[in-house]
Order: C-alpha cells, then structure tokens, then sequence
C-alpha cells in the first residue's frame, strides 16, 4: 500500500508541474494564495462543527467559531450586505437552500435562464420521469417547475419584453438570475420589477461574477432587486472550492439560515471557511485592481483573438463585461472538428480551456460532447500577473493551432517557454508566492 500512495503523490507531483508549463483559461477556475492554501491544509479539515457559530452541535469549536465569525463579517463588509451564510460547501448548495426558501415543498415553480443559453445545471428542472425528484431534506419530495427565461442570442442575453411576458403568464415563486456563460449583466432591476407583481421573490447566481461584483465592477444585485445572492468561492472570488449565501432582506435571515442547515448541511468543510476568510480579506485589499484587470484582460483577448480571424461572439458590445469570452468555432468543424475536438488539441499544446454550448447548438443537431464554441476566462492568467499585452501572444498560440495549422508539438514548447515568466501569485499578501506549488510534508 505505500507504493500506492508513492503513485498517488507522483500523480499530484505531474499536475503540478503540468500547470506549471500550461496556461490555464478556464472561467470556472482561479488559483488560491500560500495563506488560503496554509488555512485549507489545516487541522480545521479533520472537525466538525455542526449548526450556526455560536450554536453548535459539537464541542471544540470555540477557535472555529471565532474563524466562521470572521468570514462571515469580511462577506457582509465585501459584498455591503446584512446577512452572509458561509457554511454551504458549494454554489449548487447554496442554490438548493435558496430554493428552500423560496419556493413551495412540492412542485414550486421558478424561472429562470435554460442551461444551454448559459444557465447552469443546477437551475434545470428537478423533475424525475414520475413528476419530482428526492432532493433537499432527507425523505422530502421537492419539486421544480422550470419555465425559461426568453433568451436574445444576438445580444446573448436575457430578452426584458418577453421574459416579463412569461414571468407575468407563469407567475412563479422565483426567478432566478445568473449563470455560467455570463458575458453582461442580467437586467435584475427590469425583471426583478416584474417578479414583486406576481409575488416572486428574486434570486441571483453570482457563482462566476461575485469577485467582479464584491469588487464594485459588473453590476450590483443585492442594491438591484435580488432578495438573495448565492455563489461559488473558486472563481473570480479566488478562495477555495466553497459556498455562500447573502442577503440584505432582514426579514428573510431566519429562513434563509434555517434552509440550509439540517436541511442540506451538517459539516461543512470549516478548513474551506478559513481559507474563505483570507480570500476576502485579499479581495477588500487587492480586489478592485485585480478585477478591473481581469474584465480588461477579457476583452483585450477577445479583441486580440478576433484580430486573428477566430470569431469570438459580441465584437459589436465589446465582447465582454465580465471574466469571460464565448468563441464560435463551428467554421472549423470541416477541418480539426467542433468544441471536443479543439478543447482536445488546445490541451495537447498545454492551453487549458473548455468546450461549450452556444444558444444555437441544439437546435442544430450538436451537443455538449462536441459543442459548436469555446469559453475562456481570464481569473486565474490575471492572478498570475498577464496583462493586455499576453493576452496577444495567447490569442496567437491559439491561432497557430486553429488558423495557421502548425505543429501542436512546437507550440506546446512555446506556451512552455512563455509560461516561464508567470510562476508566482500576485495579488495577496505574500511575496515570493510560488504558484501551483506542491505541499510536502513527508
């Protein structure tokens, strides 16, 4: 069995190295400081400590309670908010109490953005082929009824008229904002008018902006409507792989609490909580320069890339105003292949990016395995110090590859070279701070 764990370490060893040599261009994805990663890999990760701080289920928690106290009021002062529920493990929990909250035990009904306009899979419907589907609290059979936002493809995203429309017909319990190709901001204010006419409440999937937005950049949902925000941690936040909820409604704090725990916590990975708490204090001191570098490297990409013939979607409303750039390569379906093909090749010169849907794609016959684009974000080149001008030269890898057809063998050896120069995490208090470097303690 030890040869097992040498395997599994010398596994972990070759990761490491390889994100070394890569440059990384998931949107979903950021790289955590020495200081997160020295929280995470702490004695918190073996403890347990059940209920609200203060209220535990557990002893020996008096030294986590005072961590979980402090994530809680960095969230309230980051996100200028009243009430921060740090203890979901993930966005998807943090969405599941949210809907706890917000909508009926059986058969609630929500609107919100279809998964292959942008929207994630946590905000498909939640019905099994008998009508609902078990989720939420042990033994309780929930239910979604999901209706679609309208969606305009040309401005890629949500359509005001006819989504008030649907909201105003369909009269759901929440409708619910935000989503995982998330160019612009969603018009809360608009539609979120619409929802208080039909009683809904209005929630918003920050999970990918909530850096952005903490940050003041974006746009500013609690201040436009949203009764509730949930997000991920791990994205343009760039903490470790958590979740959290926030609100401003006063009124709504003793449900929004006790909708996610018993109901679908018990633990909830307090080492991820502390790692959490230095992320935000690195984001109130850091974060405004590094998000408006971020948004700034996204365009800068996006213009550089459609410089070089690639077609990258919304040249005419800048490309972006967030993290991200959505690229269509079904021109190149004839000659490499579509999204599977070319993340494939794109991986093999050690660029990391992600295949996705475009709004048309499953009317046109293709699916997720092999989507007609790309989606690219810029978080995590950001935090390791790329500015506008790498931007050209990744938007020129990527042209080798797709345009110029070279040899993917030679350009690996170039991102190699190129990535070189960008090996330590900025934006946080330590210096130096090696980046993707491996913890040993054996």
């Amino acid at each position: 069995m030890k040869k097992k764990v040498e395997e599994i370490r010398n596994i972990l060893l070759e990761h490491h190295e390889w994100f070394q040599k890569s440059i990384p261009l998931i949107a979903s994805e950021n790289i955590t400081s020495p200081a997160v990663d020295e929280a995470c890999a702490s004695d918190f990760s073996h403890r347990y400590a059940e209920g609200w701080s203060g209220q535990r289920v557990y002893a020996g928690c008096k030294y986590i309670d005072q961590i979980e106290d402090i994530c809680m009021e960095l969230t309230k002062e980051y996100f200028r908010c009243i009430h921060a529920d740090v203890r979901p493990i993930s966005g998807v929990v943090a969405n599941l109490a949210m809907y706890n909250a917000f909508t009926s035990d059986n058969n609630g009904k929500m609107c919100c953005m279809s998964i292959v306009r942008g929207g994630h899979i946590s905000h498909g419907p939640r019905f099994a082929k008998s009508g609902r589907e078990i989720f939420g609290t042990a033994g309780t059979t929930r239910g979604l009824n999901i209706e679609y936002l309208a969606f305009n493809n040309d401005e890629m995203n949500l359509d005001i008229d006819a989504s008030a429309k649907i909201i105003r017909e369909f009269k759901p319990e929440l409708v619910l904002f935000g989503g995982s190709v998330f160019l612009f901001p969603h018009p809360v204010k608009e539609l979120g008018d619409v929802a208080k006419e039909v009683g809904a409440y209005v929630g918003y999937d920050g999970a990918h902006v909530a850096g952005l937005i903490g940050s003041g950049y974006f746009q500013d949902p609690l201040r436009e409507g949203a009764d509730a925000m949930t997000f991920s941690t791990h994205k343009t936040l760039p903490g470790p792989q958590h979740g959290a909820l926030v609100s401003n409604r006063e009124d709504l704090i003793e449900t929004l609490r006790s909708c996610a725990f018993p109901a679908l916590l018990s633990n909830h990975h307090l080492h991820n909580v502390a790692g959490l708490a230095i992320a935000l204090a690195e984001m109130l001191e850091f974060g405004k320069e590094y998000h408006k570098n971020v948004i700034e490297n996204a365009k800068a990409l996006g213009q550089a890339l459609y410089e070089r013939g690639i077609n990258v979607l919304m040249e005419h409303k800048g490309f972006t105003e967030s993290h991200q750039i959505v690229v269509d390569i079904s021109n190149f379906e004839k000659t490499i292949g579509l999204g599977g093909a070319i993340e494939a090749l794109l991986e093999s010169t050690n660029i990391i990016l992600n295949r996705n849907l475009l709004p048309r794609d499953l009317a046109e016959g293709r699916h997720y395995q092999d989507p007609g684009g790309l989606r690219l974000g810029t978080s995590e080149v950001t935090r390791l110090g790329m500015g506008k001008s790498e931007m050209v030269d990744i938007a020129e890898f990527i042209k080798k590859i797709l345009i110029d057809k070279a040899d993917p063998k030679k350009v690996k050896q170039e991102v190699i070279e190129f990535k070189k120069n960008f090996q330590e995490i900025k934006y946080c208090f330590q210096t130096p701070n090696k980046a993707y470097e491996y913890l040993k303690f054996y």
